[in-house]
């Protein structure tokens, strides 16, 4: 029985005498459990913001804004306390609520299930709904600018400062496709930030992100200017965002980016995120554009803005050669708003526009923000392509509607 196994022993025993020394000189061969593996990449679009009408025009005077001077760029200082201390005490916590009706019962939503019930049990309930947000208070007559989806539809407002006040407030108007709102509290002795000229903003500059995030209190971030004019976000029909790595958490909405001296460069809006946290890209409303918003809507109730009335499409290589044209520029008119400036005019569906007032068209979205400065009633010379010829035409800019029920998408594709 030895001699019938023994000879079967030995390459056994010599196989494994091999494999235990090719293991020892390589052993990054071995199988690790603990290896981790990257995840999958998963882009969370941002959330859609839902629009309102706007308040109707009013007399009020614009408020009175104080303009800081400009930033000195020289050796960073080792803290930027003074700057907090400067601009945080304008800078106030908002509670907004609403209340919604539910049914008691789940079941109540069915005709069929319905009539089992009394008529005692078929009473609906309400409940509250709060969110959080953060504002700034730009005028000692009380006017506070915030984020439109902030308050948007809330049945009560209230504003709480740094230094312990709280009240309630009135909203003065709001902007939804800048995604802006105003409010307005009657208080004494309030603290007022300065706003910065917004242009002056350059990539690298220091930024300072001030608000409430997650409802822990007034929260102070640091981080630079990541990128100026950020566009094609896909957040607002009109975008020209400042780009920051300051933090920027659910909470700080409406709240303040500062620059190292404690003045206004931005209203803090949005963050790309796939946790839902920061990631360090956050937006925020140029102060320059603000305090625009701001003015129109104390004064007037509502932002004016031009509006040709055409829904544009814009042009690729395949459509500029389909069209006879050398070059993709230009936007494809895709629909006329029926009585709108551009059907008046003439222009029709499938008409190429090429220039407007002399200026070639080479964004869409760049081109509607431009129109949206021209005041209503200015006669606009155009340039289109209709069936491979090209025509001079003139449009009188109109008004541009309120949007109402209209998502970000709807928003972004009228003229």
């Amino acid at each position: 029985m030895h001699r019938s196994v023994l000879p079967y022993l030995w390459p056994i025993t010599t196989g494994l005498l091999l494999a235990a020394v090719l293991l020892l000189a390589f052993p990054e061969q071995l199988p690790n459990p603990f290896r981790q593996t990257p995840p999958a990449a998963v882009e969370t679009p941002p959330a859609l913001v839902p629009t309102t009408s706007n308040e109707q025009s009013t007399n009020r005077p614009a408020p009175d804004i104080r303009q800081a001077e400009p930033l000195a760029r020289n050796q960073g200082p080792a803290s930027y306390s003074d700057a907090v201390n400067q601009a945080a005490p304008a800078v106030v916590n908002i509670y907004s609520s609403r209340i919604v009706e539910r049914d008691q019962h789940p079941l109540m939503s069915d005709p069929f299930f319905r009539q089992f019930f009394s008529g005692d049990d078929a009473t609906t309930h309400q409940r509250m709904l709060s969110s959080l947000g953060s504002g700034v208070i730009v005028s000692k007559d009380g006017y506070v600018l915030t984020n439109h989806h902030v308050i948007n539809g809330a049945d009560q407002i209230q504003v709480a400062l740094r230094d312990g006040r709280e009240t309630l407030a009135e909203v003065i108007g709001t902007d939804p496709e800048s995604d802006l709102a105003v409010l307005r509290i009657d208080l004494e002795n309030l603290p007022v930030i300065e706003l910065a000229d917004s242009e002056q903003v350059a990539v690298g500059d220091v930024a300072l992100a001030i608000g409430n995030p997650f409802g822990v209190g007034q929260t102070v971030t640091m981080g630079i200017i990541s990128a100026t004019g950020r566009s094609h976000l896909g957040l607002n029909a009109y975008e020209d965002f400042i780009q920051t790595d300051a933090a920027i958490n659910p909470g700080n909405s409406g709240g303040a980016l500062v620059n190292p001296d404690g003045a206004l460069v931005g209203i803090n809006t949005a963050i790309f995120s796939r946790s839902g946290g920061s990631q360090g890209i956050g937006f925020a409303i140029p102060a320059n554009l603000a305090h625009s918003i701001l003015n129109e809507l104390v004064t007037r109730g509502r932002v004016i803005r031009g509006w040709l009335g055409i829904e544009a499409q814009a042009l690729s290589r395949e459509l500029a050669a389909s069209f006879g044209l050398r070059t993709p520029q230009g936007v494809i008119v895709a629909g006329v708003v029926s009585g709108g400036p551009a059907a008046q005019a003439g222009l029709q569906p499938g008409d190429v526009l090429l220039s407007i007032d002399g200026q070639v068209i080479l964004d869409a979205r760049a081109t509607m923000s431009d129109i949206a400065s021209i005041p209503p009633g200015t006669s606009l010379p155009l340039t289109i392509v209709r069936g491979g010829e090209r025509m001079e035409m003139t449009l009188e800019v109109g008004e541009r509607p309120v949007p109402t029920n209209a998502t970000s998408a709807d928003r972004q594709s009228g003229s």
